[in-house]
Protein backbone atom coordinates (compact mmCIF):
# COMPACT_ATOMS: atom_id res chain seq x y z
CA UNK A 1 0.00 0.00 0.00
CA UNK A 2 1.02 3.31 -0.67
CA UNK A 3 2.18 5.99 1.61
CA UNK A 4 0.43 9.11 1.63
CA UNK A 5 2.31 12.09 0.82
CA UNK A 6 2.18 15.20 3.30
CA UNK A 7 3.04 18.98 2.54
CA UNK A 8 3.78 22.30 4.73
CA UNK A 9 3.72 25.32 2.94
CA UNK A 10 6.64 27.58 4.30
CA UNK A 11 6.22 31.10 4.05
CA UNK A 12 9.42 32.65 2.98
CA UNK A 13 11.77 35.93 3.89
CA UNK A 14 13.74 35.74 7.32
CA UNK A 15 16.80 33.69 5.23
CA UNK A 16 18.18 34.72 1.80
CA UNK A 17 15.88 32.04 0.01
CA UNK A 18 13.54 34.90 -0.99
CA UNK A 19 14.56 36.89 -3.97
CA UNK A 20 13.46 40.44 -2.97
CA UNK A 21 14.45 41.90 -6.12
CA UNK A 22 12.13 39.97 -8.65
CA UNK A 23 9.32 42.67 -10.18
CA UNK A 24 6.65 40.44 -7.90
CA UNK A 25 7.95 40.07 -4.79
CA UNK A 26 5.58 41.35 -2.35
CA UNK A 27 5.41 42.74 1.05
CA UNK A 28 6.72 40.92 4.46
CA UNK A 29 4.25 43.40 6.27
CA UNK A 30 1.26 43.78 4.68
CA UNK A 31 -1.19 40.90 5.61
CA UNK A 32 -2.63 40.48 2.06
CA UNK A 33 0.74 38.80 1.25
CA UNK A 34 -0.07 36.15 4.12
CA UNK A 35 -3.55 35.70 3.20
CA UNK A 36 -3.04 35.18 -0.73
CA UNK A 37 0.03 32.60 0.61
CA UNK A 38 -2.67 30.92 2.92
CA UNK A 39 -5.07 30.63 0.66
CA UNK A 40 -2.77 29.32 -2.36
CA UNK A 41 -1.51 26.62 0.54
CA UNK A 42 -4.88 25.41 0.97
CA UNK A 43 -5.92 25.33 -2.48
CA UNK A 44 -3.15 22.84 -3.06
CA UNK A 45 -4.40 20.95 0.19
CA UNK A 46 -1.07 21.36 2.30
CA UNK A 47 -1.24 20.00 5.60
CA UNK A 48 -0.16 22.91 6.97
CA UNK A 49 1.48 26.87 6.35
CA UNK A 50 4.67 27.06 8.19
CA UNK A 51 5.65 30.49 9.30
CA UNK A 52 9.35 31.16 10.55
CA UNK A 53 10.00 34.32 13.33
CA UNK A 54 12.86 36.19 13.86
CA UNK A 55 13.06 38.33 16.77
CA UNK A 56 15.49 41.16 15.63
CA UNK A 57 16.92 42.67 12.45
CA UNK A 58 19.78 41.17 11.20
CA UNK A 59 22.52 43.54 12.20
CA UNK A 60 26.12 43.27 9.90
CA UNK A 61 29.30 45.47 11.27
CA UNK A 62 27.27 47.63 12.82
CA UNK A 63 24.52 48.33 10.60
CA UNK A 64 21.11 46.71 9.72
CA UNK A 65 21.67 43.90 7.12
CA UNK A 66 20.09 45.96 3.71
CA UNK A 67 19.52 42.05 2.51
CA UNK A 68 16.95 41.36 5.33
CA UNK A 69 13.23 41.82 5.84
CA UNK A 70 11.81 45.17 6.73
CA UNK A 71 10.19 44.01 9.90
CA UNK A 72 8.69 40.97 11.52
CA UNK A 73 5.06 41.04 12.64
CA UNK A 74 4.18 39.09 15.50
CA UNK A 75 3.68 35.38 14.67
CA UNK A 76 0.73 34.26 16.52
CA UNK A 77 -1.30 37.65 15.79
CA UNK A 78 -0.15 36.85 11.93
CA UNK A 79 -1.98 33.14 12.54
CA UNK A 80 -4.92 34.16 14.45
CA UNK A 81 -6.07 36.61 11.31
CA UNK A 82 -5.00 33.37 9.15
CA UNK A 83 -7.45 31.02 11.00
CA UNK A 84 -10.30 33.74 10.24
CA UNK A 85 -9.68 33.25 5.86
CA UNK A 86 -9.32 30.12 5.96
CA UNK A 87 -10.91 27.17 6.57
CA UNK A 88 -8.71 23.54 6.87
CA UNK A 89 -5.07 24.43 6.37
CA UNK A 90 -3.22 23.97 9.79
CA UNK A 91 -1.58 27.04 11.15
CA UNK A 92 1.84 26.43 12.93
CA UNK A 93 4.17 29.27 13.58
CA UNK A 94 7.98 29.30 15.15
CA UNK A 95 7.67 30.22 18.79
CA UNK A 96 10.98 30.45 21.33
CA UNK A 97 11.35 28.59 24.53
CA UNK A 98 13.77 30.87 25.85
CA UNK A 99 12.41 34.33 25.43
CA UNK A 100 8.90 32.94 26.45
CA UNK A 101 6.85 31.30 29.81
CA UNK A 102 5.51 27.78 29.15
CA UNK A 103 1.75 29.32 30.79
CA UNK A 104 1.59 32.45 28.51
CA UNK A 105 2.45 30.59 25.96
CA UNK A 106 0.44 27.48 26.48
CA UNK A 107 -2.72 29.84 26.83
CA UNK A 108 -1.58 31.95 23.05
CA UNK A 109 -1.55 28.64 21.53
CA UNK A 110 -4.48 27.03 23.25
CA UNK A 111 -6.53 30.30 22.48
CA UNK A 112 -5.63 29.49 18.60
CA UNK A 113 -6.41 26.35 18.47
CA UNK A 114 -10.00 26.92 19.51
CA UNK A 115 -10.17 30.25 16.98
CA UNK A 116 -9.00 27.40 14.48
CA UNK A 117 -11.20 25.05 15.13
CA UNK A 118 -8.45 22.42 16.01
CA UNK A 119 -5.84 23.83 12.98
CA UNK A 120 -3.16 25.52 15.40
CA UNK A 121 0.95 24.44 15.68
CA UNK A 122 3.99 25.10 17.61
CA UNK A 123 7.39 24.75 16.24
CA UNK A 124 9.37 25.07 19.42
CA UNK A 125 12.55 26.27 18.56
CA UNK A 126 15.80 26.85 21.64
CA UNK A 127 17.42 30.15 21.07
CA UNK A 128 21.25 30.70 22.44
CA UNK A 129 22.74 34.31 21.41
CA UNK A 130 23.18 37.52 23.30
CA UNK A 131 22.21 39.32 20.21
CA UNK A 132 18.81 38.25 20.17
CA UNK A 133 18.51 37.91 24.00
CA UNK A 134 19.46 41.88 24.18
CA UNK A 135 15.78 42.39 22.85
CA UNK A 136 14.60 40.75 26.59
CA UNK A 137 15.13 41.02 30.27
CA UNK A 138 17.54 37.86 30.31
CA UNK A 139 20.11 38.69 28.24
CA UNK A 140 19.76 35.63 26.00
CA UNK A 141 22.56 33.27 26.42
CA UNK A 142 22.52 29.61 27.54
CA UNK A 143 24.28 26.82 26.93
CA UNK A 144 23.43 23.89 24.91
CA UNK A 145 22.74 21.48 26.80
CA UNK A 146 20.79 24.23 28.96
CA UNK A 147 18.79 25.54 25.65
CA UNK A 148 17.19 21.69 25.41
CA UNK A 149 16.41 21.09 29.25
CA UNK A 150 14.73 24.16 28.86
CA UNK A 151 12.81 23.39 26.02
CA UNK A 152 12.07 19.68 26.79
CA UNK A 153 10.83 21.72 30.49
CA UNK A 154 9.20 24.01 28.44
CA UNK A 155 7.05 21.80 26.13
CA UNK A 156 6.50 19.29 29.18
CA UNK A 157 4.96 21.88 31.38
CA UNK A 158 2.90 23.24 28.03
CA UNK A 159 1.57 19.57 27.58
CA UNK A 160 0.16 19.23 31.20
CA UNK A 161 -1.61 22.67 31.01
CA UNK A 162 -3.78 21.97 28.34
CA UNK A 163 -4.01 18.50 29.43
CA UNK A 164 -5.25 19.75 32.45
CA UNK A 165 -9.13 20.46 32.10
CA UNK A 166 -11.25 17.36 32.38
CA UNK A 167 -12.21 15.99 28.77
CA UNK A 168 -15.92 16.07 30.13
CA UNK A 169 -15.45 18.94 31.84
CA UNK A 170 -17.34 21.35 29.85
CA UNK A 171 -20.46 19.39 28.32
CA UNK A 172 -21.23 18.21 31.97
CA UNK A 173 -21.48 21.62 33.15
CA UNK A 174 -23.04 22.92 29.97
CA UNK A 175 -25.76 20.25 30.51
CA UNK A 176 -26.40 20.82 34.13
CA UNK A 177 -25.95 24.77 33.78
CA UNK A 178 -23.97 24.69 36.83
CA UNK A 179 -20.47 26.59 37.07
CA UNK A 180 -17.38 24.65 36.60
CA UNK A 181 -16.34 22.62 38.78
CA UNK A 182 -13.13 22.96 40.86
CA UNK A 183 -12.38 19.51 40.33
CA UNK A 184 -12.64 19.49 36.93
CA UNK A 185 -9.28 21.92 36.26
CA UNK A 186 -5.73 19.92 37.52
CA UNK A 187 -3.80 22.12 39.92
CA UNK A 188 -0.34 21.79 37.83
CA UNK A 189 2.27 22.56 40.30
CA UNK A 190 6.19 22.62 39.25
CA UNK A 191 9.39 24.10 40.58
CA UNK A 192 12.84 23.77 39.74
CA UNK A 193 15.80 26.51 39.00
CA UNK A 194 13.97 26.71 35.68
CA UNK A 195 10.44 27.15 36.14
CA UNK A 196 8.23 28.50 38.92
CA UNK A 197 4.12 27.84 38.92
CA UNK A 198 1.76 27.25 40.85
CA UNK A 199 -1.41 27.35 38.11
CA UNK A 200 -5.31 26.29 37.37
CA UNK A 201 -5.49 26.49 32.93
CA UNK A 202 -8.17 28.68 31.89
CA UNK A 203 -8.54 27.38 28.48
CA UNK A 204 -10.25 24.63 27.59
CA UNK A 205 -9.25 22.06 25.91
CA UNK A 206 -9.34 22.13 22.08
CA UNK A 207 -10.56 20.16 19.76
CA UNK A 208 -7.81 18.37 18.94
CA UNK A 209 -6.40 18.22 22.45
CA UNK A 210 -3.64 20.17 22.15
CA UNK A 211 -2.08 21.98 19.61
CA UNK A 212 0.59 20.06 17.45
CA UNK A 213 4.02 20.56 18.14
CA UNK A 214 6.92 21.03 15.28
CA UNK A 215 10.65 20.64 16.41
CA UNK A 216 13.63 21.75 13.95
CA UNK A 217 16.86 20.88 16.17
CA UNK A 218 18.99 18.34 14.79
CA UNK A 219 21.39 17.42 17.54
CA UNK A 220 21.39 14.25 19.65
CA UNK A 221 19.31 16.55 22.25
CA UNK A 222 17.03 17.91 19.69
CA UNK A 223 16.22 14.28 18.30
CA UNK A 224 15.92 13.31 21.65
CA UNK A 225 13.68 15.68 22.07
CA UNK A 226 11.36 15.68 19.22
CA UNK A 227 11.49 11.98 20.55
CA UNK A 228 9.57 12.73 23.57
CA UNK A 229 7.51 15.80 22.73
CA UNK A 230 7.31 16.62 18.17
CA UNK A 231 4.89 15.63 16.11
CA UNK A 232 6.82 16.97 13.32
CA UNK A 233 9.94 17.71 13.00
CA UNK A 234 11.44 20.32 10.20
CA UNK A 235 14.62 18.84 9.37
CA UNK A 236 17.71 19.94 6.86
CA UNK A 237 18.29 16.19 5.33
CA UNK A 238 17.53 16.37 1.81
CA UNK A 239 20.02 14.31 0.46
CA UNK A 240 18.24 11.14 -0.34
CA UNK A 241 20.60 8.41 1.29
CA UNK A 242 21.27 10.94 4.25
CA UNK A 243 17.62 11.77 4.82
CA UNK A 244 16.84 7.70 5.28
CA UNK A 245 19.93 7.68 7.95
CA UNK A 246 17.89 10.39 9.88
CA UNK A 247 14.31 9.36 9.01
CA UNK A 248 15.83 5.34 10.66
CA UNK A 249 17.71 7.19 13.38
CA UNK A 250 14.53 9.42 15.17
CA UNK A 251 11.87 6.83 13.91
CA UNK A 252 14.24 3.73 15.51
CA UNK A 253 13.67 5.86 18.89
CA UNK A 254 10.35 6.00 19.30
CA UNK A 255 9.70 2.57 20.45
CA UNK A 256 11.44 3.63 23.73
CA UNK A 257 9.02 5.99 24.51
CA UNK A 258 5.89 4.28 23.35
CA UNK A 259 4.93 5.30 20.51
CA UNK A 260 4.79 4.41 16.90
CA UNK A 261 6.49 5.05 13.77
CA UNK A 262 3.14 7.04 11.80
CA UNK A 263 3.35 9.40 15.56
CA UNK A 264 6.11 11.38 14.10
CA UNK A 265 6.25 12.94 10.78
CA UNK A 266 9.47 13.73 9.18
CA UNK A 267 9.37 17.37 6.67
CA UNK A 268 12.54 18.41 5.78
CA UNK A 269 12.69 21.72 3.54
CA UNK A 270 12.88 21.54 0.10
CA UNK A 271 12.91 24.35 -2.98
CA UNK A 272 11.96 23.41 -6.23
CA UNK A 273 12.55 25.16 -9.39
CA UNK A 274 10.72 23.60 -12.90
CA UNK A 275 11.06 24.00 -16.29
CA UNK A 276 9.51 22.50 -19.53
CA UNK A 277 12.22 20.17 -19.69
CA UNK A 278 15.05 19.45 -17.54
CA UNK A 279 17.64 21.76 -19.08
CA UNK A 280 14.99 25.19 -18.38
CA UNK A 281 14.66 23.90 -15.05
CA UNK A 282 18.70 24.16 -14.86
CA UNK A 283 19.00 27.35 -16.26
CA UNK A 284 16.09 28.65 -14.03
CA UNK A 285 17.54 27.59 -10.89
CA UNK A 286 21.03 29.00 -11.64
CA UNK A 287 19.48 32.39 -12.26
CA UNK A 288 17.59 32.13 -8.82
CA UNK A 289 20.60 31.17 -7.12
CA UNK A 290 21.94 34.47 -8.29
CA UNK A 291 19.37 36.50 -7.23
CA UNK A 292 19.41 35.20 -3.54
CA UNK A 293 23.15 35.24 -3.18
CA UNK A 294 24.01 38.33 -4.57
CA UNK A 295 28.25 39.76 -4.75
CA UNK A 296 27.43 41.31 -1.15
CA UNK A 297 25.58 38.44 0.56
CA UNK A 298 28.49 36.26 0.10
CA UNK A 299 30.94 38.54 1.39
CA UNK A 300 28.71 38.81 4.11
CA UNK A 301 28.25 35.47 4.70
CA UNK A 302 32.34 34.87 4.72
CA UNK A 303 32.74 38.18 7.31
CA UNK A 304 30.67 36.39 9.19
CA UNK A 305 32.46 33.40 9.50
CA UNK A 306 35.21 34.64 9.33
CA UNK A 307 35.31 37.92 11.89
CA UNK A 308 36.63 40.05 8.98
CA UNK A 309 36.31 42.61 6.66
CA UNK A 310 36.22 41.25 3.89
CA UNK A 311 34.86 43.99 1.41
CA UNK A 312 38.08 44.12 -1.09
CA UNK A 313 37.66 41.06 -1.93
CA UNK A 314 36.16 39.72 -5.35
CA UNK A 315 33.30 37.38 -4.67
CA UNK A 316 33.71 35.89 -8.09
CA UNK A 317 37.19 35.26 -6.81
CA UNK A 318 38.93 32.10 -4.19
CA UNK A 319 38.35 32.19 -0.41
CA UNK A 320 41.03 34.62 1.48
CA UNK A 321 43.65 32.95 2.59
CA UNK A 322 43.95 34.32 6.29
CA UNK A 323 43.05 33.34 9.53
CA UNK A 324 39.72 34.10 11.26
CA UNK A 325 39.54 36.71 14.32
CA UNK A 326 38.46 34.49 17.18
CA UNK A 327 38.76 36.85 19.30
CA UNK A 328 41.10 37.54 22.69
CA UNK A 329 42.80 34.04 23.82
CA UNK A 330 41.91 35.41 27.63
CA UNK A 331 38.40 35.21 26.38
CA UNK A 332 35.93 32.63 27.81
CA UNK A 333 35.43 29.43 26.09
CA UNK A 334 38.50 30.86 23.34
CA UNK A 335 39.77 27.08 22.87
CA UNK A 336 36.52 25.84 21.73
CA UNK A 337 35.26 28.41 19.44
CA UNK A 338 38.24 28.43 17.91
CA UNK A 339 38.55 25.14 17.10
CA UNK A 340 35.07 24.94 15.88
CA UNK A 341 35.49 28.41 13.45
CA UNK A 342 39.16 27.21 12.22
CA UNK A 343 37.17 23.57 11.52
CA UNK A 344 33.78 25.78 9.83
CA UNK A 345 36.49 27.29 7.21
CA UNK A 346 38.88 23.86 6.78
CA UNK A 347 35.31 22.29 5.52
CA UNK A 348 34.35 25.51 3.31
CA UNK A 349 38.00 25.45 2.00
CA UNK A 350 37.71 21.74 1.00
CA UNK A 351 34.42 22.09 -0.87
CA UNK A 352 35.84 25.18 -2.95
CA UNK A 353 39.04 23.80 -3.59
CA UNK A 354 36.97 20.30 -4.42
CA UNK A 355 34.60 21.86 -6.71
CA UNK A 356 36.77 24.79 -7.79
CA UNK A 357 33.73 26.79 -6.53
CA UNK A 358 34.59 30.77 -5.98
CA UNK A 359 33.41 32.79 -2.99
CA UNK A 360 29.95 33.04 -4.74
CA UNK A 361 29.59 30.13 -5.58
CA UNK A 362 30.43 28.55 -2.80
CA UNK A 363 27.45 30.42 -0.88
CA UNK A 364 25.14 28.98 -3.26
CA UNK A 365 26.13 25.78 -2.93
CA UNK A 366 26.06 26.22 0.31
CA UNK A 367 22.54 28.18 0.69
CA UNK A 368 20.91 28.05 -2.28
CA UNK A 369 21.56 24.19 -3.51
CA UNK A 370 18.10 23.37 -4.84
CA UNK A 371 16.66 20.50 -3.85
CA UNK A 372 14.19 19.52 -6.63
CA UNK A 373 15.05 20.93 -10.06
CA UNK A 374 13.32 19.36 -13.28
CA UNK A 375 10.13 19.14 -14.77
CA UNK A 376 6.99 18.98 -13.02
CA UNK A 377 6.37 15.30 -13.75
CA UNK A 378 10.46 14.59 -12.30
CA UNK A 379 9.83 16.56 -9.00
CA UNK A 380 6.57 14.67 -8.48
CA UNK A 381 8.35 11.42 -8.76
CA UNK A 382 11.11 12.86 -7.11
CA UNK A 383 8.88 13.46 -4.10
CA UNK A 384 7.26 10.51 -4.48
CA UNK A 385 10.15 8.41 -4.24
CA UNK A 386 10.86 10.28 -1.42
CA UNK A 387 8.25 9.60 1.24
CA UNK A 388 7.41 5.91 -0.64
CA UNK A 389 11.38 4.22 0.05
CA UNK A 390 10.93 5.94 3.77
CA UNK A 391 13.64 9.38 3.31
CA UNK A 392 10.27 11.45 4.40
CA UNK A 393 6.80 11.29 5.25
CA UNK A 394 6.97 14.31 3.15
CA UNK A 395 8.54 18.29 2.61
CA UNK A 396 7.69 21.79 4.00
CA UNK A 397 8.45 23.32 0.81
CA UNK A 398 10.19 26.87 0.61
CA UNK A 399 9.28 28.87 -2.38
CA UNK A 400 11.62 31.77 -3.27
CA UNK A 401 9.19 34.28 -4.09
CA UNK A 402 6.83 36.10 -1.28
CA UNK A 403 3.86 35.59 -1.72
CA UNK A 404 3.83 33.95 -4.98
CA UNK A 405 6.25 31.29 -3.94
CA UNK A 406 3.87 28.32 -3.92
CA UNK A 407 1.78 29.25 -7.21
CA UNK A 408 4.20 26.97 -9.86
CA UNK A 409 4.07 24.13 -7.42
CA UNK A 410 0.05 23.78 -6.82
CA UNK A 411 -0.83 24.43 -10.49
CA UNK A 412 1.90 22.37 -11.78
CA UNK A 413 2.95 19.58 -8.97
CA UNK A 414 0.09 18.66 -6.93
CA UNK A 415 -2.06 17.26 -10.04
CA UNK A 416 0.80 14.60 -10.65
CA UNK A 417 1.31 14.01 -7.22
CA UNK A 418 -2.37 13.20 -7.34
CA UNK A 419 -2.91 11.40 -10.53
CA UNK A 420 -0.38 9.30 -8.34
CA UNK A 421 -2.69 8.26 -5.68
CA UNK A 422 -0.40 9.40 -3.14
CA UNK A 423 -1.59 12.74 -1.97
CA UNK A 424 -5.02 13.70 -0.71
CA UNK A 425 -7.68 15.09 -3.23
CA UNK A 426 -9.70 17.08 -0.48
CA UNK A 427 -9.37 17.81 3.01
CA UNK A 428 -11.32 15.99 5.37
CA UNK A 429 -14.53 18.09 6.57
CA UNK A 430 -13.92 19.61 9.86
CA UNK A 431 -10.33 17.71 10.45
CA UNK A 432 -8.24 18.76 13.14
CA UNK A 433 -4.61 19.73 11.84
CA UNK A 434 -3.50 16.51 14.11
CA UNK A 435 -6.14 14.68 11.95
CA UNK A 436 -4.67 15.73 8.67
CA UNK A 437 -1.48 14.87 9.63
CA UNK A 438 -2.81 11.30 11.24
CA UNK A 439 -0.59 12.20 14.38
CA UNK A 440 -1.83 10.61 17.49
CA UNK A 441 -1.72 12.79 20.62
CA UNK A 442 -1.12 11.38 24.07
CA UNK A 443 -3.78 9.37 25.54
CA UNK A 444 -6.50 11.94 27.23
CA UNK A 445 -6.88 11.24 30.55
CA UNK A 446 -10.60 11.64 32.15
Amino acid sequence: MSRRIHLAAHFPGVNNTTVWTDPTAGSQIDFSSFEYFARNAERGLFDYLFLAEGLRLREHRGRIHDLDVLGRPNTLAILAALAGVTENIGLVGTLSTTFNEPYELARQLATLDHLSNGRAGWNAVTSSDAFHGANFRRGGFLDHGDRYRRAAEFAELSKRLWSSWREDAIIADAETGEFLRRDAVEQVVHTSDLFDIDARFDVPRSPQNRPLIVQAGDSADGRDFATAHADVIFSLHTEFEDAQDFYRDVKGRLAAVGRQEDDLKILPAASFVLGDTLEEARERSREIALAQVRPETAITYLEQVWNRDFSGYDPDGPLPDVDPDTGPESAQGFANRHAAVRSRIAKLREVAETEKLSIRDLIIRLTANHTFVGTPGQVAADIDRYVQERATDGFTVVGHLTPHGLDEFTDRVIPLLQERGTYRESYEEGATLRETLGVAGEPVAV
